[in-house]
């Protein structure tokens, strides 16, 4: 069904798994209004991460998306922030504990210039490794908006 008026959805710390994140994703590309996402705690690996990042494209109104300790590991924080590109609305991101190491540091910092909205980055706990923080450090001068940010 389509969700037209959701704006805030928060499903924290209740483990649907990589297979309730795949359920979710087939909707949330139709929440237009959506503009605040909570997925902590749910265990969504880099299956459930990707699915999400397929409907994310489609959430051009986001602006905070909470997904900290979901194990989504370097495949799925690359496939959510490839996605995350097309948000230009995004002013909070939290990835936190999620083992993204290099590989999704590196792919953040490719569409990070893009964010101009975001305000607030937390990437801390993902063992993101000296390569990793060297390519965010490259294109944090893009991010006029940025005022936080936590490795």
């Amino acid at each position: 069904g389509e969700c037209k008026a959701l704006a805030h959805l928060d499903l924290s710390e209740n483990e649907i798994g990589a297979r309730g994140a795949c359920r979710l994703a087939r909707v949330l590309g139709d929440c237009k209004a959506l503009t605040h996402l909570s997925l902590n705690w749910n265990k969504i690996g880099a299956e459930g991460a990707c699915r999400l990042a397929e409907a994310l494209v489609e959430c051009k109104a986001l602006a905070h998306l909470d997904c900290n300790w979901n194990s989504i590991g370097a495949v799925g924080a690359c496939r959510m922030v490839g996605a995350l590109g097309e948000c230009k609305a995004l002013a909070y991101l939290n990835l936190r504990g999620n083992v993204t190491r290099a590989g999704g540091a590196g792919r953040l910092a490719e569409v990070l210039g893009g964010c101009k909205a975001l305000a607030r980055l937390d990437l801390a706990s993902n063992q993101i490794s000296d390569a990793g923080a060297e390519s965010l450090a490259g294109v944090l001068g893009e991010c006029e908006a940025l005022a936080y940010l936590n490795l």
